[in-house]
C-alpha cells in the first residue's frame, strides 16, 4: 500500500508546573507586565468560584459548576478575543465571560434561577451567547455565527469552548464539519479537564487525542498545556490569526484538570482517587505563574495578600448586587414561550399565580 496521507498534533507549552520556562516565550508575551494583569483576573476568578460555592452551600445560589483549575484555559481565551467576535461558552467558563465583560452578579443571577442573567448587559459579551447546558449544542451555534462573518466579509470571528464529553457528541462533529468545508472562522476549544462527570476521558474515546479529531473536518489541530498562560495565548494568536486571515477553523485542546467536583450537586470523591487529585494539584495553573511573575520581580507574597482582599471587596459588590435584585414575578416563566400562549399554558399561568398566594420561598435573596 502507498500512504495516502499522513498527520501529527503538535504539543504546545512554555511554562512547567515548577514556573520554569521549558522554551523561549513569544516576544510579546516576555514583558511580566503583559501576563500580570492576567494573573490577576485569575486570582479574581477563583476568589468568586469560591464565593459562588459558598452561596450554593448556604441556600442563596441553586446547583453551581466550579471552575478550580481552569482559570488559565478560560481567562487566556477571554483576553485572546477581540471585541467584535462572538463567544458560545458551555456553562463555566467564568474567566471567559468575565474578561468579554459579563458583570459576576449576571453569573450569580443565572445560577440563582434567573434567567437575566444570561442576558449580558456590557462589553463584547453583549452579542455572545447565553450559558448553554446541552452538551456541546453551542458548537453549532458558533458555526453558525462565523459562517455569517465569512458571508458578510467581516473580519470576525467565533469560539466555542466544550469538554473532553463533548466532543464525543455529533453537534460537535458538525460543527467542525462544517468549519472545514466552508473554511470558516471559527475556533473550538476543548477544555480537557479529565472528567465527563464521572466518565473519564480514557472511557470517553479512543483517540490518541481529542485535538486530533479535527483533522478528519480538515481542521487545524494543536495541543496545549491549558494550565500554562503562555501557551493559551499563543495557541490562541495563532488560531485567530489563521482565522481571520481567511485559512480557516482551529480545534485546540486544552489539557487542564478539574480539581473540583462537577457541579456543586457531584461528589467526585465517589469516582476518583485521591491521588489523581493531589498530583493535579502539583500541576494547577495559579502555582506556576505566580512563581514565575516572583522571580521576574512582578510579584510578591504582600502584593498577593493585598489583590486577594480586593478581590473579595469586588465579588462582595458582585454578590450584593445578586441579593438586592428584585425576583421576578413567577408568571415570568410563562411570558416569553409564545406570542399567542396556547391555552393549556394560560392555565398553567393561572395555577401559578394563584400558588403565589403561599409564603414567598426559593428566592434567591
Amino acid at each position: 500500500m502507498t500512504l495516502a496521507a499522513s498527520f501529527q498534533i503538535d504539543y504546545l507549552q512554555y511554562l512547567g508546573a515548577d514556573g520554569q520556562p521549558v522554551r523561549e516565550f513569544p516576544p510579546a508575551l516576555r514583558d511580566p507586565a503583559v501576563l500580570l494583569p492576567l494573573f490577576k483576573q485569575m486570582l479574581y476568578v477563583r476568589a468568586f468560584d469560591t464565593k459562588a460555592i459558598a452561596l450554593q452551600r448556604t441556600g442563596k445560589l441553586g446547583t453551581y459548576a466550579p471552575c478550580l483549575g481552569h482559570e488559565a484555559t478560560h481567562v487566556g481565551i477571554g483576553a485572546a478575543m477581540a471585541e467584535g467576535d462572538v463567544y458560545a461558552p458551555s456553562y463555566r467558563e467564568y474567566g471567559v465571560l468575565f474578561m468579554r465583560g459579563v458583570r459576576p452578579r449576571e453569573v450569580l443571577l443565572y445560577w440563582g434561577g434567573d434567567e437575566r442573567g444570561n442576558d449580558f448587559q456590557e462589553g463584547a459579551a453583549r452579542h455572545d451567547f447565553p450559558f448553554c447546558v446541552p452538551i456541546s449544542t453551542q458548537c453549532l451555534h458558533a458555526a453558525g455565527a462565523a459562517l455569517a462573518f465569512k458571508m458578510r466579509g467581516e473580519p470576525h470571528l467565533a469560539v466555542a469552548t466544550c469538554g473532553d464529553g463533548g466532543t464525543s457528541k455529533t453537534d460537535f462533529y458538525a460543527a467542525l464539519n462544517s468549519a472545514g468545508a466552508y473554511e470558516l472562522p471559527l475556533i473550538l476549544g476543548v477544555v480537557n479537564n479529565g472528567w465527563a462527570i464521572s466518565v473519564p476521558r480514557s472511557a470517553q474515546t479512543g483517540a490518541q487525542t481529542l485535538a486530533q479529531k479535527g483533522l478528519a473536518g480538515g481542521l487545524f489541530c494543536l495541543q496545549v498545556d491549558g494550565n500554562d498562560l503562555v501557551a493559551v495565548l499563543e495557541a490562541m494568536r495563532i488560531a485567530s490569526e489563521r482565522a481571520r486571515s481567511g485559512q480557516g477553523g482551529s480545534v485546540i485542546e486544552f489539557m487542564t484538570y478539574r480539581l473540583s467536583d462537577h457541579t456543586t450537586a457531584d461528589d467526585a470523591r465517589r469516582y476518583r482517587d485521591d491521588a489523581e487529585v493531589k498530583a493535579a494539584w502539583e500541576r494547577e495553573p495559579m502555582t506556576r505563574l505566580r512563581t514565575w511573575l516572583t522571580a521576574q520581580g512582578a510579584w510578591s507574597e504582600a502584593e498577593e495578600a493585598s489583590w486577594k482582599e480586593e478581590c473579595e471587596r469586588l465579588v462582595n459588590i458582585e454578590v450584593d448586587a445578586y441579593l438586592a435584585t428584585p425576583v421576578q414575578p413567577v408568571e415570568a416563566m410563562f411570558d416569553y414561550l409564545y406570542a399567542d400562549p396556547p391555552p393549556e399554558l394560560l392555565a398553567q399561568r393561572a395555577a401559578v399565580i394563584a400558588m403565589e398566594q403561599r409564603p414567598q420561598e426559593h428566592r434567591h435573596g
